[in-house]
């Protein structure tokens, strides 16, 4: 028996792809469903879908709508903006439709926008949110990337088995269509004239801008069923005569209009969603169900940006939506429907590796071409640091606890600077340490204009694995006091939670491991305010603590290795507070990736005047 690729999963609600009855039961449903054996495909569409506060908004509005005017074509379907029109894929190529959202979507995630624009629009029959045009332009890349991508890769074809117009079996191309007209949210649709004026007060009411992650879903949907009408059975309902259709309550039945002229009065004849089974039933027993209740998600793409945690302007008494200012408490009292309560930012944590480091670039001897006969320091390149900070030991200490390179100080400030254009609100800052950890921490906080209201608490357990130190013991770092007199922002009230003297040469991966889980966790309790947890850290640091606070085991050792030596310098990680869900998940970084190219020295006689 032949069984669909997605023919368990087309029988749940799009809200889901996970149900609540055994396997067995699902197969047993269908056993009398004529079409079970036809190779009958799904059709797919691509939406982008609103979540978070705009979502919840959107729904009031929904809600509001409905109860004032009455339902409209818009109610039909649920926020989003279309992506790809709904196109035909064979069972057995839909996991290549998931494998192109993926890689499309990872190709996208660093341009797209952190909140999309949405401008009010309203006619006499529409009303809804179109997208301005710079953002619409990534999206219809994104759109047409995915339908090229998914066209080409999954060869996807149709069988028209069931259409008349065609041979059983025969095949024809379909190409996957991108929406490249105006991208469009749409709040109403086909509705009478005289409630337009209602519902653009009600869709006044909606801030646009309010915090939101956007999803790129794919949905799929009964081809078969298209121009049926959806109803939802209020009551079970038992045949008392052969051709009658058994069914329970929250059943979904699909009904031909055109099909119920010669029906008896009170009844209707229709197709189970549930059982495939086709019969009569009473018209009362059900009630009208939209036409996506019946729709399978299958797949989504979070771009995930860090605009929750940014400052809001939120707070100010006036707020600008849809381009007129509009008090609060007045938008309130419009419906009493819509809340539109301040964004109150989640907390994050924000995991960085230090910049570039001069050993990196000059290697392990690079203080020795920095040291004169009587051993003062000068700078022999232009991204050595033009001075090194004093400290009461030798200054050979530096070549195992070295500095930030030139390069590394404009690197770091680089980044601080792009947090702050991104208004990322940065609460606490934690660093290893080591001196180019805090020289890291220092240039980022000068960036982000917080040099003076953010200090730095340096804590020891923060420190890289130490079996990947070049020496058999502890480097000596700075201490509190050299690093305060250097001028570097330091806490000196703050207490390390891992004091320095319980770091031990050559540890363990299960020992570093351990250490990493207390201390993030121990950082994680002493900062409850929202915000965002700065933690600068080395390379290590990107996986040994974000795992613990996802809920992830540990890597193998031996693949912990491989894929630290592939994070560059200030490398970053996100993780963000999920509260309600008592749990946290990792999100896109607030700003993109910094990447450039190596530059050698140089010598000007070499090639220009000697051969």
């Amino acid at each position: 028996m032949f069984f669909p690729n997605n023919f368990l999963s087309g029988m749940l609600p799009h809200f889901t792809t996970i149900s609540p009855y055994p396997t067995a039961a699902k197969l047993h449903s269908h056993c009398n469903d004529p079409s079970l054996e036809d190779p009958i495909p799904q059709e797919y569409a691509l939406y982008l879908c609103p979540t978070g506060r705009l979502h919840n908004h959107l729904q009031e509005f929904w809600k509001a709508s409905k109860h004032q005017c009455g339902k409209n074509r818009a109610h039909e379907n649920f926020p989003h903006i279309t992506l790809c029109d709904f196109f035909t894929c064979e069972d057995q190529k839909v996991e290549l439709l998931y494998d192109t959202l993926k890689r499309i979507g990872d190709r996208f995630s660093q341009c797209f926008p952190p909140s999309i624009s949405l401008s009010l629009h309203t006619s006499t029959s529409y009303l809804g949110f179109f997208v301005g045009d710079s953002h619409a332009n990534i999206l219809k890349e994104f759109a047409l990337a995915f339908s090229s991508e998914a066209s080409a890769l999954a060869g996807i074809q149709i069988l028209f088995i069931f259409f008349s117009q065609m041979e059983p079996g025969s095949k024809s191309n379909c190409h996957v269509k991108p929406c490249l007209k105006q991208l469009h949210l749409t709040l109403a649709h086909k509705f009478y004239p005289h409630h337009q004026k209602t519902l653009e007060e009600l869709a006044k009411c909606i801030n646009p801008g309010e915090t939101c992650q956007w999803v790129a879903a794919l949905y799929s949907r009964d081809m078969r069923f298209v121009h049926y009408q959806t109803l939802r059975a209020l009551f079970q309902y038992k045949p008392q005569n052969i051709d009658e259709l058994m069914i329970n309550t929250g059943d979904f039945i699909y009904v031909d209009p055109t099909q119920q002229s010669d029906v008896s009065e009170g009844w209707v004849i229709g197709t189970s969603h549930r059982t495939g089974c086709r019969g009569f039933l009473p018209e009362n027993y059900t009630e009208r169900a939209n036409e996506s209740d019946t729709w399978v998600k299958h797949r989504e793409y979070v771009f995930v940006t860090a605009s929750r945690f940014f400052t809001q302007t939120e707070n100010e008494p006036g707020v600008k939506l849809n381009g007129e200012v509009h008090n609060r408490s007045m938008s309130r009292g419009i419906t009493n429907v819509l809340s539109l309560q301040n964004v109150t930012p989640r907390r994050g944590v924000l995991v960085m590796r230090h910049g570039e480091r001069v050993d990196q670039v000059f290697g392990k001897s690079w203080l020795q071409q920095c040291l004169t006969a009587d051993g003062r320091y000068y700078r022999a390149d232009l991204n050595f640091p033009s001075t090194l900070p004093k400290r009461k030991d030798s200054m050979k200490h530096f070549e195992y606890d070295p500095p930030l390179s030139c390069c590394g100080i404009f690197q770091s400030r680089l980044i601080g600077e792009a947090l702050l254009d991104q208004e990322v609100t940065v609460s606490y800052v934690y660093s290893s340490p080591a001196l180019r950890c805090i020289q890291t921490a220092q240039h980022l906080l000068q960036g982000l204009k917080l040099d003076q209201k953010v200090r730095i608490r340096v804590e020891p357990g923060l420190f890289e694995w130490t079996k990947w130190e070049a020496s058999k013991v502890i480097p000596s770092f700075m201490t509190v006091t050299e690093l305060v007199e250097a001028s570097y922002k330091i806490d000196t009230s703050y207490r390390g939670n891992f004091p320095l003297s319980s770091l031990v040469p050559s540890e363990s991966y299960e020992e570093y491991i351990s250490r990493s889980s207390v201390v993030i966790k121990k950082i994680i309790n002493a900062c409850p305010s929202k915000g965002v947890i700065l933690i600068v850290g080395h390379g290590s640091s990107l996986a040994s603590f974000t795992r613990p606070l996802l809920g992830l085991p540990a890597r193998d050792s031996s693949d912990f290795a491989q894929v630290v030596r592939k994070i560059p310098s200030l490398g970053m990680c996100f993780c963000e507070e999920l509260k309600e869900e008592n749990k946290w998940q990792m999100v896109n970084p607030p700003v993109k990736t910094l990447t450039h190219g190596a530059n050698a020295a140089f010598n000007w006689r070499y090639g220009i005047v000697e051969d």
